[in-house]
């Protein structure tokens, strides 16, 4: 008999309007919790800073800032191809560059939790017995085509997961600055020992010509004891002077064969190829005046402490996140879908399948577990504040010691370049009256010896003062630029919750 069926009066609501009405309350919900947005709350130094350098002078507030190029300035092309080389091939650059590329990854992983997880589902089945048609009412041979749609999205009702998604991004920015600290490092200590190795060029090349010198007087005196103007003594004194100059040209070759090898590591080469020709002609820079600016600008200039004011920022948000977790959580999971279904060769038209679930989860109690986290975290974001403030300190106190030592060499130079024209002057007349018979060789020894040593003073006085500049340069950021870094570690750190 076939069935009555009768038509309704109106069509109903759809059977699967209502789990979508569902899907989209909740997204609404969820776009209405990221509106919160963190206080903004900078961290701020332990001590005041003062308007200038103490160490400064009176028209240092006048002079441009440098280039991020400060090593082009010296004018030596061996040096400037050497940095250049150097911020290229440098192993420790390129492995700053992969870090920032995982803080970068770990940022994008941390954002994708504010997003739904969107899944495919596809199955087929078939189930086929031998019995008798009659058994099979009962069970039936199935043939199951099933496609589908998976959804599951955690509501971020607390900001946790946006929390940990910025702190994401100040890593990343924390990284990025830690890229130009380490062009600034490797800049700075290429500069550093290539003017070692010129210093100990120099004073190799003094070394050997007063140790010249010292064997010629030596050999006169030798002469003279033949014939009978001259002591046994005076030549044991002679030779002993000739032989102690000769005892430094180990040490200086040292210097100099360690500033290569340094070199070769700095630049990526093999250490055991030279890398640095030697050049007699060297003269070295004449003092420049170097734009120091505030001591404030040093927040912004040099890498590192950027670098740690992100920092700063990560662990407060990371704060954000931990305490979250006291705040409900919100799960949605949506599965939708076709199937096609067909029972002992009676297909039976695709219908349309929805499964929606909203869940919730608060914590109750947890032994103390979250609050101990809480405290734990807020005890690293303190540590990385007091490590902020402290390196700010640090900062200020190498531009401060660096602009000294530069002030004092250059005085300590002048004074030494007189002493060494003296002495010279007076070394050319003790050769003349040495050879006259007016004075002993002792006389002549003891100013050589002075020249010697007003030579070597005057040569570690110049190294000491440009190696001052290159501290200076790096102590100041090596002109660092923050946007340089690609990352805005300032808003960040802006946006810090405390």
């Amino acid at each position: 008999m076939k069935p009555l069926t009768t038509p309704p009066l109106h069509r109903g609501p759809d059977p699967g309007a209502r789990p979508l009405r569902l899907v989209l309350a909740t997204a609404a919900l969820a776009l209405l919790s990221a509106c919160s947005v963190p206080p903004v709350n900078p961290p701020a130094t332990s001590v005041p800073l003062t308007a200038a350098f103490a160490q400064a002078g009176p028209a240092a507030a006048a002079i441009p800032a440098f280039e991020g190029t400060w090593w082009a300035g010296y004018g030596d092309p061996a040096l400037t191809a050497l940095v250049q080389e150097s911020l290229i091939a440098n192993q420790d650059v390129a492995i700053a560059l992969q870090r920032v590329a995982q803080a970068r990854a770990g940022g994008d992983a941390q954002g994708s939790r504010l997003w739904p997880t969107v899944g495919l589902q596809a199955s087929a089945s078939r189930s086929a017995s031998g019995l008798p048609p009659p058994v099979k009412q009962g069970m039936p041979d199935t043939r199951a085509l099933r496609v589908g749609v998976d959804v599951a999205w955690e509501i971020d009702l607390a900001g946790g997961v946006r929390a940990a998604r910025d702190a994401a991004q100040a890593d990343a920015g924390a990284a990025a600055a830690g890229v130009e600290g380490a062009r600034l490092l490797v800049a700075s200590e290429v500069a550093r020992q290539y003017f070692v190795l010129r210093g100990a060029e120099e004073r190799l090349r003094i070394v050997q010509a007063l140790a010249a010198a010292q064997r010629d007087t030596a050999g006169r005196v030798g002469s003279r004891l033949r014939e009978g103007q001259a002591s046994a003594f005076d030549l044991d004194r002679a030779q002993a002077e000739a032989g102690a100059l000769d005892a430094q040209v180990p040490s200086l070759r040292v210097l100099a064969g360690i500033s290569q090898t340094r070199l070769a590591v700095l630049l990526g080469r093999n250490p055991s190829a030279r890398v640095v020709g030697e050049n007699a002609g060297f003269a070295w820079p004449a003092a420049r005046e170097i734009g120091i600016g505030q001591p404030s600008e040093l927040l912004r200039r040099r890498p590192d402490l950027i670098a740690a004011e992100a920092h700063v920022a990560a662990e407060a948000l990371r704060g954000a996140e931990a305490r979250a977790q006291w705040w409900p959580k919100l799960f949605l999971s949506a599965l939708f879908g076709r199937e096609d279904l067909r029972l002992n060769a009676l297909d039976l038209a695709p219908v349309r399948f929805s499964n929606v679930a909203l869940a919730f989860a608060t914590p109750v109690f947890n032994a103390g577990r979250i609050d101990a986290g809480i405290r734990a975290q807020s005890a690293r974001a303190e540590e990385a504040l007091l490590t902020w403030q402290r390196s700010v300190l640090v900062a200020v106190q190498e531009v401060e010691d660096s602009l000294l030592v530069r002030t004092q060499e250059a005085e300590r130079a002048t004074a030494l370049a007189s002493t060494v024209d003296h002495r010279r002057r007076s070394l050319q007349r003790a050769q003349s009256l040495q050879r006259e018979g007016q004075i002993d060789l002792l006389v002549l020894l003891d100013v050589q010896r002075s020249v010697l040593s007003s030579e070597l003073a005057l040569s570690d006085s110049r190294l000491a003062q440009v190696l001052a500049d290159v501290q200076l340069y790096k102590a100041l950021g090596g002109g660092f630029a923050p946007a340089r870094a690609g990352t805005n570690t300032t808003s960040l750190a802006e946006r810090t919750p405390q």
